[in-house]
């Protein structure tokens, strides 16, 4: 059977649109990626991908063609979560046969963005305590198999959809970066990296972590440099208030 085309529009920056290269990556199926800068979105994005202007989007089907000018034959998609699913149903990979494996899946993913998203952006956006994302680690850990593995055992959806989360929170909070006051990032990195109680959180990003989907798709050299320039002027902006 021929695979479809899938052509997916991300950004290196961004964590949900990571979600979707992680998934895409380990389901095995063939895809060519296109760069979006944020800053400067092309003017044919929106109208010709998604009209929301986001990233990820993909395109599914249809003749291949430039990045920029996709077929119209194509079905377009959006929003991480739907394209994670998405991924999973094509290529049969990424979610478990059965329901109840299923479900343990998608609340593990539930469970940790609703707890994490609000109070990390709050911390590296806005100055808040970046401790206050401990509990979505705290959550996270406690729905891990205590024996070792991933989310619910064998890598899938549940895994691609945090670890780009726990990539960028790792990147900022070793080096301190974020509004937040300065040395924050770096106690909680500690508290992380040495606390016995996070023994099995440790062990779970040593694992997502050094994934050949994660190495392929997760540039650190990038991130560090621009987190650098982005957070120091969020700490600047934030002492002159």
């Amino acid at each position: 059977m021929t695979q479809q085309q899938i052509t997916l529009y991300t950004a290196k920056i961004c964590p949900w649109a990571h979600r979707a290269e992680l998934a895409l990556e380990e389901s095995g199926l063939e895809y060519q990626r296109f760069e979006v800068d944020l800053a400067n979105k092309p003017e044919w994005y929106a109208p010709k991908v998604n009209p929301a202007s986001k990233v990820p989007a993909l395109t599914y089907g249809g003749p291949k063609t430039s990045p920029d000018n996709p077929s119209p034959e194509s079905v377009k998609l959006a929003e991480s979560y739907v394209l994670l699913e998405f991924i999973a149903d094509i290529s049969g990979k990424l979610l478990p046969s059965d329901p109840v494996q299923r479900a343990r899946a998608r609340f593990f993913v539930e469970t940790f963005t609703s707890k994490f998203a609000g109070p990390w952006y709050a911390s590296v956006n806005n100055g808040d305590d970046p401790s206050a994302i401990l509990p979505a680690i705290d959550a996270l850990q406690s729905l891990l198999p205590t024996e070792g593995g991933f989310a619910i055992g064998e890598y899938g959806l549940a895994d691609a959809a945090v670890t780009p989360f726990l990539a960028r929170a790792s990147v900022a909070l070793k080096n301190d970066f974020g509004a937040y006051d300065a040395g924050l990032g770096v106690k909680v990195w500690e508290i992380l990296q040495n606390d016995p109680k996070y023994a099995r959180f440790r062990q779970y990003y040593s694992d997502v972590s050094s994934r050949d989907n994660f190495k392929k798709t997760f540039d650190q050299t990038y991130l560090t440099q621009v987190y650098s320039k982005r957070f120091a002027e969020a700490r600047a902006q934030r002492s002159k208030a």
